[in-house]
């Protein structure tokens, strides 16, 4: 599976699991051990990952931070675990700070289970910074946030190069909270700047005044500017793709007179919206099939009344349905030429009971064993 599919699926599991979470320690093993786990770390050898690690502090004897990432019997990652109600801009790192200036681990991390605060020792040697030059929200995934994570994976753990790395993510970082400070309101500085590039006016409190709008709303019209083309160029790629596939689509029916067609896509002035579940199940079926095709073959499609999960994007070769919008949840199954088949599941990791029925049905698409066509 992939690594960002991995970190989806535990944040699917965040929603379902944050009203039973009630203690620092609940926090630890519903959410920061398994992604310790997913970044290779086996959380349960001791030479690997020691909870509770202890180093003296001057006179200070016997403080704990919850866990150490060993390698080659050194500390390298230090991790402070909070609970997951805890807001982090009002706790303080305090043990972090202590310990990383004793030990050899040049990385600390402070966590609430779903905020994942990075610190390294870029301002001063072999003591932790006060400001993260990494944030990773599990509830708010940015995906380029997502691949420098992979960089902690135990595999790809290289200190050099995350001193570099931490260096650029952290300034680049603070430009953009400034960027947005100046978009929202500018300084006089910031003010000043172009009004020397447009005018030759002396910079008086009227023209600081007029040209503090002007500055805000340029800026503003730029960036909407941007994002207006952007999406024009968006919207222009799901045309050309979408014409596409009403054309393959079509030619499907020419070959397939007796069947018929295919469903209709979704209306779009009926907001749909797929929820964590539909998404972790997809996530898990992915996983599942993983072995037997490529990933980019498999598609989902959000329904009102179910959320499919199809090959190649086409209704008419739907790998399975979720229904997960009622109490007794079922998951809708295809095999041979048979109808659809609803199994009640009671748990999402259900789903890989029937990995084999599922891996089948995409085996009997690829071979043209099976024609299913797509119904409301």
């Amino acid at each position: 599976m992939d690594f960002i599919d991995q970190i989806k699926i535990l944040a699917a599991k965040i929603p379902k699991l944050t009203e039973s979470i009630k203690t620092e320690e609940a926090t630890k093993n519903a959410l920061v051990l398994p992604l310790l786990n997913i970044l290779g770390y086996n959380v349960f050898d001791p030479s690997e990952v020691v909870p509770e690690f202890t180093t003296d502090y001057g006179t200070k004897k016997g403080e704990k931070v919850d866990y150490a990432i060993i390698q080659d019997g050194k500390p390298i990652i230090l991790i402070e675990c909070k609970n997951i109600d805890a807001d982090l801009d009002k706790e303080h790192a305090s043990q972090l700070f202590r310990y990383f200036s004793v030990s050899e681990a040049k990385i600390g991390i402070l966590t609430n289970g779903i905020v994942y605060r990075f610190y390294t020792d870029i301002d001063a040697p072999n003591k932790m910074d006060e400001k993260a030059f990494l944030e990773i929200n599990l509830l708010d995934i940015k995906e380029p946030l997502v691949n420098e994570l992979k960089r902690f994976k135990k595999e790809s753990f290289n200190i050099d190069d995350l001193a570099n790395v931490a260096c650029e993510l952290r300034y680049t970082k603070e430009i953009k909270l400034i960027l947005a400070n100046e978009i929202n309101s500018p300084s006089e500085e910031f003010v000043r700047y172009f009004t020397k590039k447009v005018t030759n006016s002396p910079f008086t409190q009227n023209v600081r005044e007029r040209f503090t709008i002007l500055t805000r709303n340029a800026l503003n019209q730029f960036i909407n500017d941007r994002i207006n083309d952007r999406l024009k160029l968006a919207m222009s790629e799901d045309s050309v793709s979408s014409n596409s596939t009403e054309i393959v689509q079509a030619l499907n029916l020419n070959e397939n007179k007796e069947s018929s067609s295919p469903e209709v896509l979704n209306d779009n002035l009926e907001k749909i919206i797929t929820t964590g579940e539909e998404l972790e199940g997809y996530y898990i079926i992915k996983a599942i099939l993983r072995e037997s095709l490529d990933l980019k073959r498999v598609a989902i499609r959000d329904k009102k009344s179910y959320c499919g999960v199809l090959l190649d994007d086409n209704n008419r070769k739907p790998i399975c349905r979720m229904y997960f919008n009622t109490r007794q949840k079922y998951l809708g199954l295809f095999a041979g030429d048979k109808d659809e088949e609803k199994v009640p599941i009671d748990d999402l990791n259900r789903i890989y009971d029937y990995a084999d029925k599922l891996k089948n049905t995409v085996y009997n698409y690829d071979n043209g064993k099976q024609n299913v066509e797509g119904t409301n």
